[in-house]
């Protein structure tokens, strides 16, 4: 991780400038036991399928990253510079923890594992995201998830 002294000038000022945007109603809601629940991981570590369409700046997308995908069929594609990528090269669970959450299932923590997670490409204005987001809620929504795992990268 980069320290906020080892960047230039202008980065430490945009960092501190960056627009964090409020959103309209309230984060929590009622539901079952977290061990009833279906738990997917949203992550914001640009992960995606080999194959699939490369993230590009500030597009605000999302890749899906179905449950059963080895490790080495998915790769991290965070296209900042200043990104280190050693630990997700070491263990996918650092930025994506898909078997620690399978083992939460298997211990009955949680209810079930969605059949999708999601991956976003960090590093980008929140507000770009949202709509991908709005969509991509519906799709969880299709899944019966009711508990997300988020892993900001």
């Amino acid at each position: 991780m980069v320290r906020m002294e080892d960047l230039s000038e202008p980065e430490v000022i945009g960092l501190n400038n960056f627009p964090l945007l409020s959103f309209e109603g309230s984060p929590w809601a009622e539901g079952p036991p977290l061990s009833q629940r279906r738990a997917a991981i949203v992550s914001t570590a640009g992960l995606q399928r080999l194959g699939d369409e490369t993230f590009t700046r500030e597009s605000g997308d999302y890749r899906v990253i179905p449950k059963e995908l080895a490790a080495s069929d998915f790769y991290m594609s965070h296209l900042s510079t200043n990104f280190d990528r050693t630990g997700f090269q070491q263990d996918v669970n650092v930025v994506f923890p898909i078997d620690r959450v399978k083992e939460l299932a298997e211990e009955g923590v949680i209810g079930s594992v969605a059949d999708f997670h999601y991956s976003f490409m960090g590093a980008m204005p929140p507000g770009q995201m949202e709509s991908s987001a709005r969509r991509m809620a519906g799709l969880l929504k299709d899944d019966g998830v009711d508990a997300v795992i988020l892993c900001p990268v």
